[in-house]
């Protein structure tokens, strides 16, 4: 007999069938007992191992168990004959989920997944939730629930719909993943009970409360109950009331609480009402004749299992070599769409421009001329010639077409001119150096090194890329839909969806759908960091090289002049970054007004420090672009205003981007060194002028340091206006530039390479410049000869009218000229600026004069010479130089009874740097064995300033040495002058040799017979005691600082010279006012230092009342101190004495308790009162 497959039948076949068997079975009693599984039959462990499965399937009119007999039943006549054909898994599933037998799929279902044999057609059909929905139809009766059949008697189950996990794909999965677990771990018996007892009412879930609070909450707002809407989503802060997908249900919105009222359910139920139908039944609640007398053993799995593993493994090992193949056609085709951009463009192009800048230097030209080119290439590529990329235009696409690929296929054309329509962009009249330009635009931050990067970066313009586009995006944007959790996922989905956006929004008709969808993508994101803004601003720049200026002015702009006052600061930082980003394809004449007035309004009225930054950033782009002369005052304006920011990362970000922009535009225009750095001069002389009495400083600071940025510049219009410039040559060797030739650039803005467009051209016309300088001369070179003849004097007159004695703008002054002579070179720096200085100071013994001549010596000309020139360049006779000029220096002034300032600021300065130190002790040196006294007193004070920063071996080998020396000079005013010296070695040094060497100095100037009698050396050693004794060692205060000023202030009382009397009790009193801060031991307090207090004490009674009066206060104070002290010391031995007899209590206790044992009652016996 021939096999019959029993699914190979009609349903009207199966009708006919049943109908017979319906009638005998039910005649059957349950004990009769089923007949057992023919030997033949397919299904028995026996024939092909699989495991035994129960099919129950509902009838369509009924779900009783006749239907389910019939259809077992009708499966075993129908198999008996079939022994030799084997019915796969999925050939029953298949027919089941055809013929809508549904429970007896999902049981079926169960039973696989028990034994560890899911299947994919069942999963994929139970995990869909919309083939459960029910569309229309009354609700089901109170004992009923409606199947796809009909209404089906509820049954108890295991499985049953709405304990299936249709949620795991909801923005809840965690929360839904406890609930099954919580659930899973409940008894089947008690969970039948509950589903199928109407009087118990299943607990709420997480997604119901959700669904609930939303509508909850949209009912409030919509009745004006606001406060109570705002008091329960503060109640519910982990919930968006905004939005409907929070919720997490994969279901659209329902209608609010007030339709749910009026309908009363009778058309809406939930999806777990719907879902919640009988799958099956126990084994124990079947009729007798369904099974057979005893169920059949379950074989082993695990070889099942395993061979499940495998053919799943190859499943996806087909999945990915299918994945590989369509990446390698994909490869492919992108190959020969670069092969025929090479072809379309006529020259070849230089290195592509990185991402960084977006653009190649003259992005304002035609942006389509070959995008619809006549002649295709030969085969034409898939997705050739339809996205415009932003990713790596070269200077020669940008030429032809900066907005859309080089050529499209034939089958195109049609697409092409309709929508890559011909582009232009203005091309601002400027010469900036491509190098320039990229690094200008590389402060545009943007990404592109990334899959959505790249997606981004590049907008489709046909209806076939838009397909690929959607092809390649859609998969990675469904994923985060169902999986995406609210605080970790939306923001990344909301990324995905930046190029469909930006896709439609270039492609949409409408321009109220493309304003819209604008709108979104600034809104997308409530407060987007970093990366994100760089994705926003790559799909910015992306859409304006494709839609053209005008498009951008009417479309982009306005979403940025919303934005411009947001709360947020991110959305603020965003709308300064896009101004930036955007300038290249703007119209020039907004670029150059509204533009330049949104970002000159968020300058002056932000507040948040990041976003000034990102507009000044934005305002040097725009400066990059702006041709119009006018607006060179608004700049300057802008210039200023940046610089006085009190933002540290603004003022930087002016350095950085602004001042070199501004600076190239004012070249180009021939302003520079006419107008730009004039202005900043008369402004700094205004600002001497007007500081005689007090300089503001800080506005010093700020145009100098605007004057420092213009150095390069300045540099690279000299170079390129040479007589020379014409002749450089890039052939031949040309020899790398030192690294050291120049200072380190602040930005790549200021490096000298990047202004004059590249290192070789650089290198070459350094070697012209030197030349000229050494052998030719500067005939004809108008910008050089405008440094050396106004620049330089007009420079050294400033600095000679700046205050000598202000340590900052000495050190202000000498690095702008140390960067100018930098910059300039060495040739310049020997020829030009040390003449001019050397001819002002006039250094020369022979012309000294203390009444009028050498005047200029006390200025800050001496100390910004020394530093900021001099100090240049470190070779020898650089050094040499440097040393013979402080030495002159130190000479003339001690020689006319000049003032030291400027030789002191010039120590100070160049002590700052330890490089210097062994420079300045030879300087110093020089000064120990000068014939002149005068010389030598002035190198002891010289050796105060240096003590501090030499190391402490310096000062043991080369500054006591030369100390000593001094102190032992024929001349009483040279060893005076050696005190100060002493006295800042015993507070910085702590070598003890060293402080015993300078103790037994000092000693020797208070103790030796010679000096009783000299005035001027006890009013040093009392003024040295009171500026080092609060910072010395205290054992060397308390030992010989104190007791020496008493014995000075014993002495005073009994001198006879009323003038001497005073100035030693005025000094005095200084001291001792310095020294009273210290912590003076009692003993000290009462034998040295209130006994001098009232020696000092008895002199101002005659000699200054006002002084008496503090003095009284101060000696109070003291012996108050040491009263307490007393009280203190008497406390503390009572205090002691009584923890001693404390701690001889706790040991008494503590021994006592080691000798009991742990017993109870022994423990109790130590707290019981002796009786």
């Amino acid at each position: 007999m021939a096999s019959v497959n029993p699914f190979n039948r009609s349903d009207s076949e199966e009708e006919a069938e049943r109908r017979p068997n319906e009638t005998v079975d039910t005649e059957r009693s349950p004990s009769d007992g089923a007949p057992g599984p023919p030997p033949g039959n397919p299904f028995s462990p026996s024939a092909d191992a699989e495991p035994p499965t129960l099919l129950l399937s509902s009838n369509r009119t009924s779900p009783s168990g006749e239907g389910i007999i019939s259809v077992s039943a009708a499966a075993t006549s129908a198999m008996a004959g079939s022994a030799e054909t084997r019915v796969s898994v999925d050939v029953i599933a298949a027919q089941l989920l055809r013929d809508q037998y549904i429970l007896t799929a999902l049981e079926f279902h169960t039973e696989l997944l028990e034994a560890g044999r899911e299947l994919p057609r069942l999963r994929d059909y139970f995990s869909n939730p919309g083939n459960f929905e029910r569309q229309s139809g009354t609700p089901p009766a109170k004992d009923q629930v409606l199947g796809p059949g009909g209404p089906l008697n509820r049954a108890g189950s295991i499985s049953t719909l709405d304990s299936l996990d249709f949620a795991r794909y909801s923005d809840d999965g965690n929360r839904e993943t406890d609930e099954r677990v919580a659930e899973s771990e409940v008894p089947s018996q008690e969970r039948k009970n509950f589903k199928s007892s109407p009087e118990i009412q299943e607990p709420i879930r997480p997604l119901e409360k959700r669904a609930l609070n939303f509508l909850v909450n949209e009912y409030l707002l919509k009745n004006e109950y606001k406060l109570s809407s705002i008091t329960f989503s503060d109640e519910n802060d982990d919930q968006d009331f905004e939005l409907w997908d929070d919720v997490g249900l994969n279901i659209p919105k329902p209608p609010d609480l007030l339709q749910l009222y009026r309908s009363c359910g009778s058309t809406l139920t939930s999806p777990r009402d719907k879902a919640d139908a009988a799958v099956g039944v126990d084994f124990g609640d079947l009729p007798g004749n369904c099974t057979g007398h005893e169920p059949p053993k379950k074989p082993d799995l695990s070889q099942q299992q395993q061979t499940e593993v495998v053919q799943e493994l190859e499943y996806q090992l087909n999945l990915l070599n299918s994945e590989k193949l369509s990446l390698a056609e994909q490869i492919k085709k992108l190959q020969s769409e670069i092969q025929t951009l090479k072809k379309s463009v006529s020259t070849p192009p230089p290195a592509s421009l990185d991402l960084g800048s977006q653009n190649s230097p003259h992005p304002s030209t035609s942006s389509t001329t070959n995008s619809c080119s006549t002649n295709p290439p030969p085969v034409p590529p898939t997705d050739n010639g339809q996205y415009l990329d932003i990713r790596g235009v070269t200077e020669a696409e940008n030429d032809l077409a900066p907005a859309s690929a080089q050529n499209t296929s034939q089958p195109h054309l049609q697409a092409c001119n309709k929508v890559t329509s011909r582009v232009q962009f203005d091309q601002p009249n400027r010469k900036l150096s491509p190098a320039f330009q990229q690094a200008l635009l590389s402060f545009c931050r943007m990404c592109s090194d990334s899959r959505l990067g790249a997606e981004v970066s590049r907008i489709a313009d046909s209806e076939e890329s838009v397909m690929l586009m959607l092809g390649r995006c859609l998969p990675h944007i469904v994923p985060n839909v169902l999986l995406a959790k609210r605080e970790r996922m939306v923001a990344h989905l909301c990324q995905e969806l930046i190029p469909l956006i930006l896709c439609t929004a270039c492609l949409h008709p409408e321009p109220k759908e493309r304003d819209q969808l604008l709108h979104i993508l600034f809104n997308l994101i409530k407060r987007p960091d970093d990366e994100q803004r760089q994705m926003i601003l790559t799909g910015c720049v992306a859409f304006a090289r494709h839609v053209g200026p005008t498009r951008v002015e009417a479309e982009l702009l306005p979403q940025c002049w919303e934005q411009i006052n947001h709360k947020y600061p991110e959305r603020r930082l965003l709308v300064a970054e896009a101004c930036g980003a955007l300038a290249p394809y703007l119209p020039k004449e907004i670029r150059s007004s509204l533009v330049l007035s949104m970002l000159q309004q968020m300058l002056a009225e932000d507040k948040a420090d990041m976003v000034r930054e990102a507009v000044v950033k934005s305002l040097g782009i725009i400066m990059g672009y702006i041709d119009d002369s006018d607006k060179y005052s608004q700049g300057f304006e802008l210039m200023l205003l940046s610089l006085g920011d009190p933002s540290e990362r603004v003022v930087n970000a002016v350095h950085q981007v602004f001042i070199p922009a501004f600076a190239a535009w004012t070249t180009e225009l021939g302003t520079l060194h006419t107008s730009l750095i004039p202005s900043l001069l008369a402004r700094i002389e205004k600002l001497l002028r007007q500081g005689e009495h007090g300089l503001d400083e800080h506005k010093l600071h700020i145009f100098l340091s605007a004057l420092q940025s213009l150095i390069p510049p300045l540099f690279a219009v000299v170079l390129q206006n040479a007589p020379f410039s014409s002749r450089a040559k890039l052939h031949g060797d040309i020899p790398t530039i030192e690294v050291t030739r120049f200072p380190r650039p602040a930005s790549p803005l200021q490096d000298m390479a990047t202004i004059i467009g590249s290192r070789e051209m650089l290198s070459a016309l350094l070697l012209l410049y030197d030349h000229q300088l050494e052998h030719e001369g500067t005939t004809g070179w108008e910008s050089l000869l405008w440094v050396v003849n106004q620049l330089l004097p007009q420079l050294i007159e400033i600095v000679g009218r700046i205050n000598v004695t202000s340590s900052t703008c000495v050190h202000e002054f000498s690095r702008f000229f140390w960067r100018f002579c930098r910059t300039f070179g060495k040739i310049f720096t020997n020829t030009k600026v040390k003449p001019q200085f050397q001819e002002i100071l006039r250094l020369s013994e022979e012309n000294v004069d203390a009444s009028a001549g050498n005047g200029i010596l006390t200025k800050a000309t001496v100390p910004i010479y020394a530093t900021g020139v001099l100090t240049c360049y470190n070779q020898e006779e650089d050094r040499k130089l440097l040393v013979g000029f402080l030495e002159d220096v130190m000479t003339t002034l001690s020689l006319s009874h000049a003032p030291l300032d400027s030789l002191k600021a010039s120590f100070v300065e160049l002590g700052a740097n330890p490089v210097y130190h062994e420079l300045l002790l030879t300087v110093l040196w020089y000064g120990v064995v000068h014939t002149s006294a005068l010389v030598r007193c002035t190198a002891a004070r010289m050796f105060e300033l240096l003590v501090k920063g030499v190391n402490e071996t310096l000062v043991a080998q080369r500054v006591v040495p030369a100390l000593i020396t001094l102190s032992s000079d024929p001349e009483i005013s040279v060893r005076i002058s050696t005190i100060p010296a002493f006295g800042t070695i015993m507070e910085t040094v702590t070598q003890k040799e060293l402080l015993e060497r300078v103790k037994m100095q000092l000693a020797s100037f208070l103790e030796d017979p010679q000096y009783q009698d000299q005035h001027s050396l006890h009013m040093e050693i009392i003024r040295t005691f009171g500026r080092v004794g609060p910072n010395a060692e205290p054992r060397f205060r308390d030992e010989f600082v104190l007791p020496h000023l008493h014995k000075l202030a014993l002495a005073n009382n009994s001198q006879s010279v009323e003038s001497k009397r005073i100035d030693i009790a005025i000094h005095l009193f200084e001291a001792y006012s310095a020294l009273s801060c210290c912590f003076i031991s009692e003993e000290v307090m009462v034998n040295y230092f209130l006994p001098g207090l009232r020696c000092l004490h008895a002199d101002m009674e005659q000699l200054s009342p006002e002084h008496e009066v503090i003095l009284s206060s101060m000696i109070k104070e003291c012996e108050i101190k040491v009263e307490n002290r007393g009280i203190a010391d008497a406390q503390g031995s009572i205090s002691i004495a009584s923890s001693l007899v404390g701690e001889d209590a706790k040991t008494k206790f503590l021994s006592k308790m080691g000798q009991l044992t742990t017993s109870g009652a022994m423990l109790a016996n130590v707290f019981q009162r002796k009786k």
